[in-house]
């Protein structure tokens, strides 16, 4: 199996791609190819496997010509079986770059489905493509979210990302990929890095308390939020790739299981699991516009996701240990 990675320097892509080095299989199937794609990337360090498949880092632009040409020439002399795409400008940074968020999040997205339908017409496999949406497709929230809830996004993040599950239905309609896209919800917890996320304290907060250091909190402590760890992220994107297609509706998105908690909640977990004053460690100075964007989350019901097989972390304590473990 052939499996091709985007995104593959970024914080879930490149534990993805660790992963499959370790245990190089996609549902059962081994893994004897792995393409790793990036703007800026390097060669990864070997990691031990029996047998070990080969790697291949390739930074690249897919909005360059150029990259699109030399994608077609790879994929023609060997074919992809599985696309995880998780390449995407984030919702802070894509609201002060527009053209490039546009660039990275649609028309990259654009260039691999095509890249995947000349495959397939020139006698190629149809590729199952792993597309990363994101919870921000949801945007202005109801009561209560479930698998019939509308879309309404309110960030240029959130659209793209609707944008991208269209393409990927559309896609899938023509033939050209097997896809399923899976809307992500925080993956926790981010290393501190200017990625230009706007929810980024939501891995800041458990990090630093975990370490004895204090910790501002743009929040409410009643602030409510969804979130997973990322080794169950990477469980789901895995568990994405092998589901057979009849689990997917004909959109072709589903919303994964995730835990709903407060970020008082969240606090009182630190403390519990890391043995810190976590409490006494926070300084809340509530920010209405972040409060609003990921403070207000409601009650998700997830029904077809949990059909496919697809679970959350479990509780908030197990999240938090899965999060801060040490790579």
């Amino acid at each position: 199996m052939h499996v091709l990675i985007t995104g593959a320097a970024g914080f879930v892509g490149r534990a993805l791609a660790q992963r499959l080095q370790q245990a190089p299989a996609v549902g059962g199937r081994a893994v004897t190819r792995l393409s790793l794609l990036d703007l800026a990337l390097t060669a990864p360090e070997p990691v031990r496997a029996d047998p070990a498949p080969e790697v291949q880092a390739w930074p690249c632009d897919l909005a360059d010509p150029a990259a699109q040409q030399a994608l077609a020439a790879r994929l023609a002399a060997a074919p992809v079986d599985v696309v995880f795409h998780l390449a995407s400008i984030p919702g802070g940074l894509a609201e002060q770059q527009v053209a490039l968020a546009r660039r990275v999040n649609i028309d990259a997205t654009a260039v691999l489905l095509e890249a995947a339908q000349a495959q397939v017409q020139a006698g190629g496999p149809v590729p199952v493509f792993v597309f990363a949406s994101s919870i921000a497709v949801f945007g202005a929230l109801p009561a209560a979210v479930d698998d019939h809830t509308p879309l309404q996004p309110v960030l240029s993040y959130g659209m793209h990302k609707v944008v991208g599950e269209l393409l990927v239905a559309d896609f899938t309609r023509r033939g050209a990929v097997c896809g399923r896209s899976l809307r992500l919800p925080g993956v926790l917890a981010r290393p501190p890095a200017p990625t230009g996320q706007l929810s980024a304290f939501l891995s800041d907060l458990p990090r630093e308390l975990a370490a004895g250091r204090p910790c501002v909190c743009p929040t409410s402590p009643q602030a409510r939020t969804w979130a997973s760890s990322l080794p169950c992220v990477l469980a789901q994107l895995l568990h994405a790739a092998s589901t057979p297609a009849a689990a997917w509706p004909a959109g072709r998105a589903l919303t994964p299981p995730t835990l709903h908690f407060s970020l008082g909640e969240m606090v009182d977990a630190v403390a519990q699991v890391h043995g810190v004053p976590a409490q006494a460690l926070v300084r809340w100075a509530p920010d209405a516009r972040t409060e609003a964007l990921f403070g207000r989350f409601p009650p998700l019901r997830t029904p077809a996701a949990e059909a496919a097989g697809f679970v959350h972390d479990g509780d908030l304590p197990t999240l938090l240990r899965r999060a801060l473990a040490p790579a």
